[in-house]
């Protein structure tokens, strides 16, 4: 079967990517990150939430980039509330949660508010009390900021996935080799994964990939996973443009089959996970972190 056809089918419904039920304790962790902006991230993020809940999997999208947020600007929607009204006690977690296409639920960030790491004991615990309402998705989603900043960093460490979007453009392969220096010097277990986005075609997306890959086993020591790619394509242009996202947009695209694909390999791997795991200990894990900083910055001083 030739690669033309392998798209083709997987853009048929979706039903290719339906599994056999099973029984998962805890929500699995996926974060998104690129070493820096304009890769793709986000729109992978909404995209891949979209796929696997057309999977029949219950998938809640975390909006990390608290700085800049756009996950809603993606799906054309405009949040009353938003994650600052939960920190400032206005809104529990369940008033903010937007629905969006294919039952994918949304939290959103909130613009200007990127200190999530600076929050006081009180507004910790009342963050992880409403987490804990939240355990019932199959799938969290976290789409951070993009770089390495402390934020972003504190994001992907507690996750049980670590998704590296980068492109064929060398800054952008520079960047994403640094991000995943950044996350291996905080800690070398983690399940490093690499999509190549916007590739002319396979060949291009497998070297972009390998060269990173090579380049992390050889100077890092670590294993990066070669998750898959996305062609370059009009309709995403297209679906950005109108708002929509292009697993919806554009079903039969290149882009879209390529994602089915990404899709059917993460929902088949294995989740390991502790009693620590789950959207609760996600955020128990980042606060823990952030304390860690804090110390570390204060005894520089």
């Amino acid at each position: 079967m030739d690669q033309a056809t392998q798209l083709r089918k997987l853009t048929e419904g979706n039903t290719s990517l339906k599994l056999v039920s099973s029984t998962k304790p805890m929500t699995k962790i996926i974060a998104i990150a690129s070493g820096k902006g304009g890769v793709g991230k986000s729109t992978i993020s909404v995209n891949l939430a979209i796929s696997m809940a057309k999977a029949g999997q219950k998938v809640l999208v975390f909006d990390g980039d608290l700085g800049l947020a756009n996950v809603n600007v993606i799906l054309g929607i405009i949040p009353k509330y938003n994650l600052y009204h939960v920190v400032k006690g206005h809104k529990s977690l369940k008033d903010i949660i937007i629905q969006a296409p294919e039952g994918v639920d949304i939290i959103a960030g909130a613009s200007g508010y990127s200190q999530l790491a600076n929050l006081n004991d009180t507004q910790r615990n009342n963050l992880i009390k409403g987490f804990a309402d939240l355990d019932s998705y199959d799938y969290m989603i976290i789409d951070t900021g993009a770089g390495i900043s402390s934020n972003v960093i504190g994001l992907t460490l507690p996750a049980d996935d670590v998704i590296v979007v980068t492109t064929p453009e060398p800054t952008a392969i520079t960047d994403s080799y640094g991000l995943i220096k950044a996350i291996v010097s905080q800690s070398r277990d983690k399940n490093l994964k690499m999509v190549v986005n916007r590739v002319r075609s396979a060949i291009e997306g497998k070297k972009v990939a390998d060269r990173v890959i090579d380049i992390s086993g050889q100077f890092l020591e670590v294993r990066v996973e070669n998750l898959g790619f996305i062609f370059q394509d009009d309709e995403v242009e297209k679906s950005i443009r109108e708002q929509k996202p292009y697993i919806i947009h554009s079903p039969k695209s290149k882009a879209a089959a390529c994602l089915n694909r990404i899709t059917y390999s993460l929902l088949n791997q294995e989740m390991e996970g502790g009693d620590d795991s789950g959207i609760t200990g996600f955020f128990k894990k980042f606060f823990n972190f952030v304390d860690v900083r804090e110390k570390q910055q204060s005894e520089e001083e």
